[in-house]
């Protein structure tokens, strides 16, 4: 039986938990035990919605990438044509108040950089793709706007965006704890003005 026959008030309390358990101790040594055990289920009535902790992990992620993305009503790529940079900043925004007032959007992005977790198209790799995905269409609607320079093969810039971005992202989910308060959206704001320098088109000076 699939986790969506779960009550959705039972399938919300059970994802969270699982996600927090995932992001805290790694894939490989989360433990199922004390998933059901915070959640008051036992061990038969989850196994009637889910064969293994894989199929309870590539749900959870699925679940929990959907959440985010309609909780932060992720804008279209062509959303970005007018006013590339200014509509990047607030969806910026958004996100950092997002991850501060909800633990499931940091959970989440703790789980993508989890190195032990199962390969396959489902789970981590087809949420990280999706992601990539949009990144790549909405940096190709910046050349075409002319917000985002093109002097660089837009592959090239791509990938050393995306690379970029996951390096910022990445280290500020390991060291957010160890930020002061309020530091966090000065933090995220300047990785922002370096991604903008790196990718704004080149000013030409007059001779």
């Amino acid at each position: 039986m699939e986790k969506r026959s779960m009550p959705a008030e039972r399938w919300r309390e059970l994802a969270a938990t699982a996600a927090s358990e995932f992001a805290d101790a790694g894939y490989e040594r989360a433990s199922l035990n004390r998933v059901i055990r915070s959640c008051g289920m036992s061990k038969s009535s989850f196994y009637h919605y889910f064969d293994s902790k894989q199929q309870l992990f590539e749900a959870v992620v699925a679940h929990v990438a959907a959440t985010v993305a309609a909780d932060l009503e992720v804008p279209e790529p062509t959303d970005f044509r007018s006013h590339f940079w200014g509509l990047a900043e607030r969806f910026l925004r958004r996100l950092v108040i997002a991850a501060e007032r909800d633990r499931l959007f940091v959970d989440f992005g703790r789980i993508c950089y989890l190195p032990d977790v199962p390969s396959g198209q489902g789970g981590v790799s087809g949420a990280t793709a999706a992601i990539d995905d949009w990144l790549r269409r909405t940096l190709a609607v910046g050349r075409s706007a002319g917000a985002v320079r093109c002097d660089i093969p837009p592959g090239l810039q791509a990938h050393t965006a995306i690379a970029i971005l996951r390096a910022f992202d990445e280290w500020t989910l390991q060291n957010r704890s160890d930020l002061d308060p309020g530091e966090l959206p000065r933090l995220v704001q300047a990785q922002f003005e370096a991604m903008k320098r790196l990718l704004e088109p080149v000013q030409q000076t007059s001779a």
